[in-house]
């Protein structure tokens, strides 16, 4: 295992009788989704019923393990490459009210509207300091879903073009954004009215100026609400066991973690493992569990699932490591980022998938994040 590398880093406004009235009319559909979405959450308050949904608000302990996935085959090269190549900020979106895949055309031009509309009211976006002119995409992309119940991604994509450009020269892309559900938990999304859609899962990448008006302009449109998807420490560990599995078929090359451990000013470690290191300590997880489960008939399926003791225990292994050369404990800290070949992931929702082969496995884990992190 490499040695880590250690550094200490330290109006109100009047409305006029128009606006209150449609303030008004918003609040009362605002009204309307809360007692749906909490009967889907399971509210006994609602006069929608009971649901038990998901009551339990708590990952799984359990998940199944990586595996190779047609994505490559099924989705659109462009899409493809756009979702893999590109960081994105992440949150979670409250399931949206009479949206409509087959209005995506209409979706475009309201959105390119909204921002010009929003321009015109003083809100200045600009990008690279040139006045520009925007145009808005909505697109299917189709392939991603996994099960029935998982509604079809979509993805947002926003071109500008200089106020006074040539009329051949080409648009340039300067904001991109996606909405998806990759095995969204299937009570949950049966428990939701007719009239809501659910994609939990929101990435965005570009200006935060053109992102916060592609949000209002959802939040006005479909009556839902956005906040911020924070990858928790339990999460992180996840997708480093998950990616880790992934080894033998495709090469992780690094395991790398950033922790922050308490001290004045706070210590970041950066912990930096050998790929084969990594891989070897996993095997030696993943046969203890075998050897458990022999001689209880539980043989068959054994390594398709991965569950939280294996995740717990190959963590412990890597800080023991590192206290026995460095004599500093990472339990007290806390983790704040992962990263391996197949991906990277920061606890303040920041996240880039390196691999398609495995987005799928990635994708479903954070929509169970995003599903738990909505208000009930």
């Amino acid at each position: 295992m490499n040695k880590p590398d250690m550094e200490r880093h330290h109006t109100s406004e009047t409305r006029t009788q128009r606006n209150n009235a449609v303030v008004q009319r918003r609040r009362r559909r605002s009204k309307s989704y809360r007692l749906s979405y909490r009967s889907g959450l399971g509210a006994t308050d609602s006069r929608l019923g009971w649901s038990p949904a998901l009551t339990a608000r708590r990952l799984n302990t359990s998940r199944k393990a990586p595996g190779l996935s047609n994505v490559t085959e099924a989705v659109d090269p462009g899409q493809l490459a756009l979702l893999v190549q590109t960081e994105w900020q992440l949150w979670y979106v409250t399931p949206l009210h009479q949206f409509r895949h087959t209005q995506l055309k209409s979706y475009s031009r309201q959105l390119s509207a909204f921002i010009a509309a929003g321009k015109q009211q003083g809100l200045g976006v600009e990008v690279e300091g040139l006045q520009t002119t925007f145009g808005v995409s909505f697109s299917l992309v189709q392939g991603m879903t996994q099960s029935d119940e998982d509604a079809e991604s979509v993805l947002v994509q926003i071109h500008s073009k200089p106020l006074f450009a040539r009329q051949d020269e080409p648009q340039k892309p300067v904001w991109s954004g996606w909405l998806t559900c990759i095995n969204g938990n299937p009570d949950y999304l049966h428990s939701l009215p007719k009239d809501f859609v659910c994609l939990p899962l929101f990435g965005c990448s570009g200006a935060d100026a053109l992102s916060a008006l592609v949000k209002s302009w959802f939040q006005q449109s479909f009556d839902c609400c956005f906040g911020p998807l924070e990858i928790s420490h339990t999460s992180l560990q996840w997708l480093m066991a998950l990616w880790t599995n992934c080894h033998a078929e495709s090469s992780i090359q690094h395991l790398k973690m950033i922790w922050t451990l308490p001290a004045a000013p706070p210590l970041q470690v950066t912990y930096t493992v050998d790929p084969e290191d990594a891989w070897e300590l996993w095997r030696s997880v993943r046969k203890e569990k075998k050897k458990g489960k022999r001689g209880g008939g539980e043989e068959a399926g054994v390594e398709n699932y991965i569950d939280i003791k294996e995740v717990t225990r190959f963590m412990q292994g890597l800080k023991s490591h590192f206290y026995r050369h460095f004599r500093l404990d990472l339990s007290a800290g806390s983790l704040n980022q992962v990263s391996t070949a197949l991906g990277s992931a920061k606890y303040s929702g920041r996240m880039k998938i390196s691999n398609s082969r495995y987005m799928i496995t990635t994708l479903t884990l954070l929509t169970e994040c995003a599903l738990l992190k909505m208000p009930i």
